[in-house]
């Protein structure tokens, strides 16, 4: 008897993809179906990168078909990544080259936002996306040396910057248009008027994901970005600390309020590992972020350790990711980002550049 399309559906039904903690068939992955006879060819098709699991998910679905097939004599099963845009709040115009904007916040200095931004920048990239980083801290830009980039970007129509290079992802600074001992000695109407361009005049290129690495707190920028850039959604950064936890929720409630979604939450300094015996401490407390994650209902991507290491290789210009790609704090990194990017992948999509324009002429 010749297995049924109908039969594949029910065997995979109950089988939860782990990066979005839904099925594959309510997610529409399940795609390209073709059966001869009592083999199977078929197709994964996931909304997210996963370039470093994708034989990981390619074998649970495989084994999923064999227990539930008894009579399938062989199956295929490809796993492949389609990045599409997706909705972000009312009002707000899509950047031209992007599909997606990631907001990376935190409510004060001194948690790590930058490191991690960086670092989920380029394990987005390493799990196969196109990506742009946004250095949005006017005051203090620190992607230029996170990232080991030199130079300043140039301008091919004297009206946009293209955006520089490092690692593999596009970046933006306006650390590369002035000396790294300049002050920027603006008030909030210039800031905010250089974030605009900074954003819309950079040529961006087929970006899937643009991160964007937010100062601390809730003032200007961020309520510039909030309310004039298709955010996808918003990523918040804290440590375990009380203190840290109080300004994550201000950060938090910020962009509930103006109805852009919380992706989830980043505990970083979760322990201190000592670099001479390994010991393990949660110095700065612990459970912060799972605090955040039952009040508010947010998701806990990930915790990240207070090690040397990730400050030593983000000073030099190759951050973790980049440095030490097999090591276990990577690992953390690329799963925090497929996480990231598996709750985007359930958003509602955005259809506005599907639509015709209407253009009236005198003729």
């Amino acid at each position: 008897m010749m297995i049924s399309e109908q039969q594949i559906q029910d065997a995979l039904r109950d089988l939860i993809d782990p990066n979005t903690g839904k099925d594959f068939l309510s997610s529409k992955s399940l795609v390209n179906v073709r059966i001869s006879g009592n083999d199977v060819e078929l197709e994964i098709r996931l909304g997210y990168p996963a370039k470093s699991v994708s034989q990981e998910i390619r074998s649970l679905v495989t084994n999923k078909l064999k227990a539930g097939l008894p009579g399938l004599a062989g199956a295929t099963v490809r796993v492949e990544s389609k990045i599409v845009a997706h909705a972000a709040q009312r009002g707000a115009p899509p950047i031209s080259g992007v599909k997606n904007v990631i907001a990376v916040a935190s409510g004060k200095g001194g948690v790590g936002k930058s490191t991690t931004a960086v670092n989920l920048a380029l394990a987005l990239a390493a799990e196969g996306a196109v990506v742009g980083l946004l250095d949005a801290d006017i005051y203090g830009p620190s992607q230029p040396t996170m990232l080991g980039i030199q130079g300043r970007p140039e301008s091919l129509d004297g009206k946009t910057l293209e955006p520089l290079l490092g690692h593999g992802i596009q970046a933006m600074s306006i650390g590369f248009l002035v000396d790294a001992e300049t002050p920027m000695v603006w008030r909030g109407p210039m800031v905010t008027q250089a974030l605009t361009q900074l954003l819309n005049d950079t040529r961006w290129k087929d970006v899937d994901y643009l991160v964007v690495d937010l100062p601390p707190g809730t003032g200007d920028i961020q309520l510039t970005l909030a309310q004039k850039v298709p955010l996808t959604g918003a990523v918040i950064v804290t440590t375990p600390q009380d203190i840290a936890l109080l300004d994550a929720r201000k950060g938090l409630k910020m962009f509930q309020k103006v109805n852009v979604p919380i992706l989830g939450v980043i505990e970083n300094m979760s322990t201190h590992i000592c670099s001479r015996c390994g010991h393990e401490e949660p110095i700065f407390g612990a459970g912060g972020g799972e605090r955040l994650h039952r009040d508010y209902g947010v998701d806990l991507l990930g915790s990240l350790p207070l090690d040397i290491r990730i400050r030593e290789q983000a000073d030099s210009g190759n951050p973790t990711v980049i440095a030490d790609p097999g090591g276990p704090i990577a690992r953390i990194y690329l799963e925090i980002a497929r996480k990231m990017a598996g709750k985007i992948a359930t958003q509602a999509q955005d259809h506005r550049a599907a639509f015709p324009k209407i253009v009236i002429q005198n003729t």
